[in-house]
């Protein structure tokens, strides 16, 4: 088969990785170790990586901090050293392309800057780059700090009682987000941002799906975003 011989090839040059199993690759197992880590209560420690991509931890820990992974039967090279991250990220921009984006990924950003390729990205970029500018991002500390007082002087009421603080933080990204943007408070865009959350959990819910079983079977999730 053409992922044995692949696994071959890249093991003689001591890089290993996770078996390849039909259809899923290492999609499903990936899914279902996030899903377990996010079951859990986390302790008060600044080590989340284990958290949030449990897989990809295990998987360094078990193979090396460079891996041959398997999206669905796509084969995918996995890096972690920093001095190759860098030399993809900065100097091989033709040579390392951005992968093709799925589905959900595309239903999530759309055809912004996150999932557009060749020209268009470029032109978007110089676009962005006005935005996160020094002195632009100097102009949006005051709307910034309003956003944060804001969250402040709603905690005053839970005085004595405990906050979900993942929830009051996605609130207040997502309040900075309406002010410095779009100028807005986040209570005016409220709907868009449910929205965009309902469409991450459906994403989260799906990350195992391949391209062979979308074409076969459509989720629910699916029919929905169509």
């Amino acid at each position: 088969m053409e992922t044995s011989r692949l696994q071959h090839m890249m093991s003689s040059q001591g890089i290993k990785g996770p078996p390849y199993t039909f259809i899923h690759g290492n999609n499903k197992e990936a899914a279902q170790m996030t899903m377990e880590a996010l079951s859990k209560p986390m302790a008060l420690r600044h080590d989340i990586f284990p958290r949030v991509q449990p897989h990809v931890y295990s998987c360094v820990n078990r193979y090396g901090r460079n891996y041959l992974a398997w999206d669905g039967n796509r084969p995918e090279l996995v890096i972690t050293e920093a001095e190759l991250v860098n030399e993809v990220l900065k100097h091989s921009v033709t040579t390392f392309p951005k992968r093709k984006p799925t589905f959900f990924l595309t239903g999530l950003f759309g055809n912004g800057l996150v999932t557009a390729l060749g020209e268009k990205w470029v032109k978007q970029r110089k676009l962005a780059n006005y935005a996160f500018h020094g002195e632009s991002l100097k102009n949006m500390t005051p709307a910034v700090i309003a956003s944060v007082e804001t969250m402040l002087e709603k905690w005053k009421g839970y005085v004595g009682k405990e906050i979900e603080v993942y929830h009051e933080f996605r609130l207040l990204t997502s309040e900075v987000i309406s002010r410095t943007a779009f100028g807005s408070s986040y209570l005016e865009g409220e709907k868009i941002f449910d929205m965009l959350n309902k469409l991450s959990i459906i994403r989260s819910r799906n990350l195992w799906n391949t391209p062979l079983i979308n074409k076969l079977w459509k989720s629910a999730d699916m029919l929905d975003l169509s």
